[in-house]
């Protein structure tokens, strides 16, 4: 588990810039692609996969939606704010290092950009996810972590769900997080973000 303070300036990061990733507003008002209001219900999976110890992750994949990509760790800043993944790499995500990794008891969090100057970013279409998806998560030690999505939503960044989010968990989790909801020309930036809910099943 992260610091308490660690946990809590990610938090504060998230809740007041909402995942400032570089926004280009791809798809005009309409934004990226959203969850629908269904696929919030939590639909509990089997969380008696093995919890693995600690290994940094190095890749995610989410076959559902064609994301393979490379995770760097991400810490916080100087000012107590989460690191986020370089905006002129556009197909990385970025693991939060200070929390737990994917595998381990608790709640991992990956963070992705969906959109940049470039275009479509490696979490543009996390909202395509539905109850039931898989995600697999490549450790540094050789170990493949699965999971299996509960639930994805769209949330107000004023309304951030950060003891769901961030709470304990007795078994092991994953959140991927990026923006979504209509993009704001004047801040720059998406007004929602757009959270998958994981629960660990397998390992391999």
């Amino acid at each position: 588990m992260a610091k308490k303070a660690g946990l809590w300036a990610l938090a504060v990061v998230l809740l007041a810039a909402g995942l400032t990733l570089v926004g280009a507003g791809l798809r005009g008002p309409g934004g990226p692609p959203e969850p629908p209001a269904w696929a919030a219900a939590p639909r509990p999976v089997d969380h008696r996969a093995p919890v693995l110890p600690r290994s940094a992750p190095v890749r995610v994949a989410v076959p559902s939606i064609g994301v393979a990509a490379p995770l760097i760790r991400l810490g916080l800043d100087a000012d107590g704010s989460v690191q986020v993944p370089p905006g002129d790499r556009p197909g990385e995500a970025g693991w939060y290092g200070d929390g737990p990794a994917p595998g381990e008891r608790g709640a991992a969090v990956i963070l992705g950009h969906v959109d940049s100057a470039k275009g479509a970013a490696v979490f543009y279409d996390l909202g395509r996810l539905r109850p039931g998806n898989r995600i697999e998560v490549i450790r540094a030690d050789g170990r493949v972590a699965v999971f299996t999505v509960e639930s994805v939503e769209r949330v107000a960044k004023d309304r951030f769900p950060t003891a769901r989010v961030y709470g304990p968990l007795d078994h092991a989790g994953l959140r991927l997080v990026t923006c979504g909801g209509a993009f704001d020309r004047a801040e720059r930036s998406y007004r929602d973000n757009v959270i998958v809910y994981a629960a660990g099943t397998s390992v391999r």
